[in-house]
Order: C-alpha cells, then sequence, then structure tokens
C-alpha cells in the first residue's frame, strides 16, 4: 500500500471530487492555526443526492437502508477530505484526523447512528491509517438539507 494518501484513495478506486458549492452563506472550510474545520458535508456526487430520506431498518418506501447509508457516509467524508485539501493544497500535510461528526436522518426507531457514521470513520482509517484515529458523534437527526440521509463533518490537524 502506498504511504502517499491520494495514492491509497485511488488504491481504494476513489478519488478527490471537486469541492461541493455551499448551499447558503458559508465557506466549504476554513482554517485556523493549525486546523481545518469543515462544513457539513453531505453525499453529493457530481452536485446531486444520489439518494434521499431518512435512515430506517424498516424497509418502508422512502428510507435508506443502513447499510447504503454508510456508503453514503463514505462519500460525505470524501467530500469533506475535498474541502481540507482546498485549505491546505495537499492531503500530505494532515497530522491527524481529530473530529468526524456524522448526522443521520433517522427514523423514529432507528438507532444504529454510530453504524451508519462507521462508513465515514473507516474511510479515514484505511486512508490515513493511525493518523486518521478519531474522536467522534454520531447524532440522529429528523431531518438534514435536501432529505440527505447523512452529513459528516471533519476537524484535521495539519502541518
Amino acid at each position: 500500500m502506498s504511504d502517499r494518501y491520494e495514492d491509497r484513495l485511488a488504491e481504494l478506486g476513489l478519488q478527490l471530487p471537486d469541492v461541493a458549492a455551499p448551499l447558503a452563506a458559508y465557506a466549504p472550510a476554513v482554517t485556523t492555526g493549525n486546523h481545518v474545520y469543515t462544513a457539513g458535508q453531505l453525499p453529493l456526487v457530481s452536485g446531486s443526492l444520489p439518494q434521499t430520506g431518512v435512515v430506517s431498518d424498516s424497509g418502508a418506501e422512502g428510507t435508506v437502508d443502513p447499510q447504503r447509508a454508510a456508503e453514503l457516509a463514505e462519500r460525505c467524508a470524501l467530500n469533506a477530505l475535498a474541502a481540507v485539501k482546498s485549505q491546505i493544497g495537499e492531503l500530505e500535510r494532515i497530522r491527524r484526523i481529530v473530529k468526524v461528526t456524522g448526522f443521520v436522518a433517522s427514523a423514529p426507531d432507528f438507532f444504529a447512528q454510530p453504524a451508519v457514521v462507521d462508513g465515514a470513520s473507516q474511510l479515514l482509517g484505511r486512508v490515513f491509517g493511525d493518523v486518521g484515529v478519531h474522536a467522534r458523534s454520531a447524532v440522529g437527526v429528523s431531518v438534514l438539507p435536501l432529505n440527505s440521509p447523512v452529513e459528516v463533518e471533519l476537524i484535521v490537524e495539519f502541518g
């Protein structure tokens, strides 16, 4: 496995997308000191959500299966990394993924938010190894922007 983070992404069959355009009056990421804070990133692909709805185990119409939601959380993390790169120039400057916050649009009887946000956490682990070990919050909410099933934000230390 490569030592370069973007090479590791490529080995996983992934590449960083363009930074998603903000949906309102905010920046995709900001830098203060040696930290980058990303805005909440949706699982946008070419500007669109591949799936919408709340996450549920029920299989009901209009819901998103938890495994699919975890895949979408991975996409959120990829979008967040693109926002980080836009601030620091190269992913190689990342010294630590400090914190991941994941929001899961949840049906009232869905309680497995941590398993969904694992999609983001596992990607960060595969790409960054020990540097990707982070603190995390996985929060269930009733609705997210654009009816997205998930949203992820990162705090990253760089040097």
